[in-house]
Order: structure tokens, then sequence, then C-alpha cells
């Protein structure tokens, strides 16, 4: 069976248990403009996405939320489609980065995680979530949500909207905007992408994790309507 691209987060709990180990810090790792650009440290570009604070409760929610709905989307929707995956990554990326610039914030995975839970729930209206058995709601409200519980942790809204936000951007201009009337596809994975990613279908008996039923937690457990 062709590996997941989800396995390819991997490599991203080096850089937890080296933070943790304090092998390396949250300086060597920060979205820095001047220290990118100035001083040519780029690996800045990718390291603040890596970085979710020290371990503890907000820790462990972003790391169960990333690799829950990224394993959604690459098993329901994405399905044989691993460069188009990879695509949405670097576009989130991109636009994330951009935004950085004039947010002035220094860590972004934490805005990742709720872009892939945006494209997720809206590819998924119809599931009725159930988080920590106190609300039940349908999925496209489970970003917000996510937003208020991340308020009432004392963490700022302003990356989960700029979370939100790109979701939505790359949401519309792959879903919605191509079935309007003198709409059209304006993302198209760049064939060296499709050439590394894309494999021959693998087993078809196969039975990946549905998309629309998350199951396992209670943090934004859902089931379908009339289920």
């Amino acid at each position: 069976m062709q590996a997941g691209f989800v396995e390819w987060i991997d490599p991203m709990t080096r850089s937890f248990l080296f933070q943790q180990l304090e092998l390396i810090t949250p300086f060597q790792l920060y979205f820095n403009p001047e220290l990118i650009f100035k001083h040519f440290q780029i690996w800045r570009l990718i390291t603040n996405y890596l970085f979710f604070g020290p371990v503890g409760f907000n820790f462990l929610f972003n790391m169960i939320f990333l690799y829950r709905y990224c394993r959604m989307l690459e098993e329901g929707s994405f399905r044989g489609r691993t460069a188009d995956f990879v695509f949405m990554f670097l576009f989130g990326g991109l636009l994330m980065t951009l935004f950085g610039l004039f947010v002035n914030l220094v860590f972004l995975g934490q805005a990742f995680t709720i872009m892939l839970v945006y494209v997720w729930s809206r590819r998924n209206p119809y599931v009725r979530m159930n988080f920590f058995g106190l609300l039940i709601f349908q999925a496209p409200f489970l970003p917000w949500v996510l937003m208020g519980f991340s308020l009432l942790l004392g963490n700022s809204i302003i990356v989960d909207l700029l979370g939100i936000a790109v979701g939505h951007i790359y949401f519309f201009l792959e879903d919605v905007f191509p079935n309007q009337p003198g709409g059209g596809r304006l993302l198209r994975t760049p064939s060296v992408l499709k050439a590394i990613f894309d494999m021959p279908e693998d087993d078809p008996n196969y039975n990946p994790l549905p998309e629309e039923r998350p199951g396992g937690f209670a943090w934004g457990e859902g089931q379908r309507l009339g289920g």
C-alpha cells in the first residue's frame, strides 16, 4: 500500500522532541521576516509551523486535531490525489506566510491546523459534531467552536481567524468557484508534484477511514445526520 502523506508529519515530531529536550529553542524557529530575508535564515519559513508551545493541554489538543483531520482529508476527499493534497499544504502555507508578514505572528502551526479542520468541515457539511459532550452542531461550525475554545485557553483568536481565512480561500477556489457560472479552476497542481506523489492506485479492496465519521475522541466527534 502506498505510504500516506500523513506519514511525512513524523519528522515534525523530531522538532518537538528537540525543543522539549532544549536542544533547540523557539528563538531558533519563529517567523521573523528580517532574519529570513536579510540574514537568509530560510528554515524559519518551515520551522515556525512546527512549534505548538510546551507540552501541555494546548499542545496535545493541536496534535490530535492536526493528525486527525489531516488523515481524514487524505483518506477521504484526497484519496488517490496525494499531489493535490501536497499542493493544498503548499498553497495554505504560502498564504499564511504572506499574511504573517502583516499580522505579526511568530508561529503558524495552529493556524495551519485550523485550515485543515475548515476544509474538512466544509466538505462534510451534514456531519453532526459532539464537542466534549457539551455542544452538538453541524461540521461547518467546528472551526468557530475551536476558536471559541482556544479563546478560553487564553490564546489569540488572530491565529484561528488566519487559519479560517486561508481555509476558506482554498475551499472557495477549489470547490465553489469552479462550479459557478463563468467560473473556472484557478488552482492547478503543478505537474512536477503529480510526477513525484501520484502513484498507481493501490489495493481496490482497501477500506480507508471514512472521512465523514471522525469517531474516537469526543473532541469534535461526529456522525451523519439521520444515522
